[in-house]
């Protein structure tokens, strides 16, 4: 059978940057456009040439993109002028892209009450740009703006907005959920009316937001309705709520029968194993931490906690799992907890190296305190790098690099040079190395800013300072997150710190510490990341 064939049309620079706190840089900009390149994508939209600095500086310095379509994106001529003597228009067609995607109105309401003009006018400025683009060789799409509020208002003219464009040669006709505020019903009615309405399914695209949680299945709802292009973003980014997250809609269309079966799209199967890759890319870059929840890239998107579920993996995957893990990037995870049994134990260990036979004692005693330690605070499920070290420990297979003799943290109010008032964190760390007694002293002192990283950052520095021998396997370790949680109330409350590590060679590791004191909770969490960061590197090298 005949696959047909849907494009992807990523607008990750341009609507994900409106997202709240998101301000892509020109190098930013050009490391997430080729990574969609890398991935198969079929369009990359740069942003709005001239609508800021950053984006004009953008199209100067182009990527060089191996495959996909790079799009500029404007806004169709404005009443009163002639296409050609737009200046908005003019410095979106001046970017030089193959492809321009135009936004234009097709809710009559939004025409008369935020344009300000007649709806004949408002169908005129759609010819009229739609016509000037294709008269420049240009690519031309069209951005149905409100289209499915416009549609649920007022049905002709919406679908006269849309055959505007078709008529005057845009190439794709994108039927856009602005407000995301449309269930995948009323998405299906409007695609049907706008292919009776003349326009072939293979014009139509679909550009949802997620303001109801709806915009991937809305825009799967559109392609089984007959639209062939997706517009979304990485992660979902976007104004508001979001956009279609095209993260969870590149793997829905390669690896689920319904869409896989029927449609073919540029991502290979094989590039389909970078996805998790390239969503954490973008998290790095926005310096975020990932969402461990996340459909097919989150850490915890093959995680299987209950001892049921860990038992039937061990004997067959697909039990609880609807793909493979490896498909997307991501891997499988039977975490430890006070709900463990051996299953999930043994299947543990095995994923960090250990091999114990079924009915070695030792099994129990490591399950015996994990719960014991989980009562005390501990939370070995979110902590799969100390639960290893304590499973060596029991098992006799903990290697000794070095040993913490004491430290101690001084958090210190003073005036610097300028007669300001700083904090300076200092913390004091002794270690025996070899034999070799150790005093590491840091800082935490940014000296750009002049402001106090803070103790736990100061305690990091010193430790990890001069271990001797040990030291350039650290060297690429960096702190990516930091998680207090106080496990109980009262004066006596303890403190539970979870810390999330990585380095250069994509490694992402994460260590518990327990204590009433938050310091020393941290120092332990720290402790055990640097540790478990060295058993890696012996063991790679091994």
């Amino acid at each position: 059978m005949t696959r047909e064939r849907l494009y992807l049309y990523d607008t990750t620079l341009r609507d994900g940057q409106q997202t709240q706190g998101v301000d892509f840089s020109v190098d930013d900009k050009v490391r997430i456009a080729e990574a969609l390149d890398a991935l198969g994508l079929d369009y990359v939209e740069g942003g709005w040439p001239g609508a800021n600095p950053t984006d004009s500086d953008f199209f100067a310095a182009a990527p060089t993109l191996k495959a996909a379509r790079f799009a500029a994106f404007g806004m169709t001529k404005r009443a009163g002028r002639s296409a050609s003597n737009d200046d908005v228009l003019a410095q979106v067609v001046g970017a030089g892209t193959d492809t321009v995607c135009l936004v234009g109105k097709t809710h009559d309401f939004h025409v008369t009450a935020a344009l300000g003009i007649t709806l004949e006018e408002n169908l005129d400025n759609i010819r009229d740009s739609v016509a000037y683009l294709v008269e420049q060789g240009r690519e031309a799409i069209f951005d149905a703006e409100h289209f499915f509020d416009g549609f649920a208002a007022n049905p002709p003219y919406a679908l006269e907005a849309i055959r505007a464009a078709h008529d005057a040669g845009a190439r794709w006709i994108v039927l856009c959920d602005t407000n995301g505020g449309a269930l995948p019903g009323d998405v299906t009615a409007a695609v049907d009316a706008a292919i009776a309405a003349g326009i072939p399914g293979d014009r139509l695209g679909i550009h949802t937001h997620d303001d109801t949680g709806m915009a991937v299945a809305n825009s799967l709802a559109a392609v089984q309705a007959g639209v062939r292009q997706i517009q979304g973003t990485l992660n979902g980014l976007g104004e508001r709520c979001g956009n279609a997250n095209l993260v969870s809609i590149i793997p829905t269309l390669l690896l689920k029968p319904a869409f896989a079966d029927a449609f073919e799209i540029g991502v290979d199967r094989k590039d389909l194993a970078k996805l998790t890759r390239v969503s954490r890319m973008l998290d790095e870059i926005l310096n975020r931490v990932p969402d461990a929840h996340a459909p097919y890239v989150g850490a915890n998107a093959f995680t299987h906690k209950a001892g049921l579920h860990a038992s039937a993996i061990l004997k067959d995957p697909t039990t609880y799992e609807h793909v493979p893990p490896e498909s997307v990037g991501n891997r499988r995870v039977v975490p430890m907890s006070n709900q463990a049994g051996q299953s999930n134990l043994r299947r543990r260990l095995s994923e960090a190296g250990l091999s114990v036979e079924k009915g070695d004692p030792r099994l129990s005693e490591i399950l015996d305190l994990v719960k014991a330690r989980e009562d005390m605070g501990y939370a070995y499920d979110g902590a799969q790098a100390s639960f290893e070290l304590l499973a060596r420990r029991v098992l006799g297979q903990m290697p000794r690099f070095f040993d913490v003799e004491r430290y101690r943290v001084m958090v210190e109010r003073r005036y610097n040079a300028l007669r300001q008032v700083v904090t300076v964190s200092e913390a004091v760390v002794v270690v025996n190395v070899g034999g070799e007694r150790v005093l590491n002293v840091s800082e935490s002192h940014d000296p750009e800013s002049d402001a106090d990283q803070g103790p736990v950052n100061a305690l990091s520095r010193a430790l990890a300072k001069d271990l001797g021998q040990w030291s350039g396997h650290i060297a690429d370790m960096r702190l990516v997150d930091f998680k207090v949680r106080i496990t109980n109330g009262g004066t006596e409350a303890v403190t539970r710190v979870l810390i999330d590590s990585e380095d250069d060679k994509g490694r992402h590791w994460t260590t518990v510490g327990v204590s009433a004191n938050i310091v020393d909770a941290s120092f332990q969490a720290l402790h055990e990341a640097v540790i478990w960061k060295l058993i890696a590197e012996e063991a790679a090298d091994a």
